[in-house]
């Protein structure tokens, strides 16, 4: 699968995604790094990449999520929702 990971999170994201083994780039590899959503959207489709889907709900989830994840926890992200984890975990011995 081909990601194109927008404006809204960082190259990091990318470089982390190609670590791991995927197609990854950022806008800022083409040259689109003050591009508006409609033009990343159209060249998203043109070069048959999708959106970072678990990135982007996390994004959109951040307001909602600002407190769990300041006081330190892990957010999970599946496809139907989100679950949160508080830190730390405890380590059994």
């Amino acid at each position: 699968m081909k990601f194109l990971v927008d404006n809204a999170l960082s190259p990091r994201l990318a470089e982390q995604l190609r670590a791991c083994g995927h197609d990854a780039t950022h806008v800022v590899d083409y040259g689109m790094g003050s591009a508006h959503d409609p033009s990343v959207i159209i060249f998203r489709g043109l070069t048959n990449r999708r959106p970072d889907a678990q990135s982007a709900t996390l994004v959109a989830n951040l307001p909602v999520l600002a407190a769990d994840l300041e006081a330190g926890s892990i957010v999970i992200v599946d496809e139907d929702r989100l679950r949160v984890r508080r830190l730390p975990i405890v380590e059994i011995r």
